[in-house]
């Protein structure tokens, strides 16, 4: 079979960064990303339910099963979340973030900054990165850059970007249809940020 040389180089190039990008995504690790303290979860007031093994952090990793109801009216949305808490409540030093994880769902990254929560506008369409569902152990990385509001973004929420300082947690989302609802299970081996 004849491949073009442009295109063996460009495969090469492909190659290339993946190396460079799972080397940079390596040396993000930490030394304790699994701190019980910076680890809890939400649900919302309408049924949704939880469950964890006998504690949130078992056997060196993040174990929570969700069961989120359908959404229940025009105001009144279901919601479930895995929330870790940055151990400096801020980003302002970091540029990207690792995390070592396994889920049945596609998982919804969100960065809970308060311009856009509870202390802000109230829209909570945070900036977020979908990762896609994998039953095995992976590792990505994500460049603060790459993260985007969410397309229900309310038009009267003004988008201010992301204020890394404004930052306080990171929420890991099971990507769970409103209108639908479902059951979703979330492992996290590790979390970890870089400059």
């Amino acid at each position: 079979m004849f491949i073009p040389a442009i295109s063996l180089l460009v495969f090469s190039s492909v190659l290339s960064v993946s190396s460079t990008s799972e080397q940079h995504c390596q040396q993000a690790l930490s030394s304790d990303p699994l701190n019980e303290k910076n680890w809890r979860y939400a649900t919302d007031p309408h049924g949704s339910e939880v469950k964890t093994k006998q504690t949130l952090i078992k056997d060196e990793r993040v174990w929570i099963s969700f069961k989120r109801v359908p959404r229940v009216d025009a105001k009144n949305n279901s919601w479930v979340e895995l929330i870790y808490d940055l151990p400096n409540q801020t980003l302002e030093e970091n540029s990207t973030i690792l995390l070592e994880y396994k889920s049945r769902k596609n998982l919804v990254v969100k960065l809970s900054q308060k311009d856009y929560g509870g202390q802000g506008d109230k829209s909570y369409a945070h900036y977020q990165y979908i990762l896609p569902a994998q039953t095995k152990w992976g590792t990505h990385c994500i460049d603060l850059a790459d993260f985007a509001r969410p397309s229900w973004t309310p038009e009267n929420s003004v988008d201010k970007g992301i204020i890394k300082e404004n930052v306080s947690a990171i929420y890991l989302v099971p990507d769970l249809k409103d209108e639908l609802g479902g059951e979703a299970t979330i492992e996290v081996k590790n979390i970890s940020l870089r400059p």
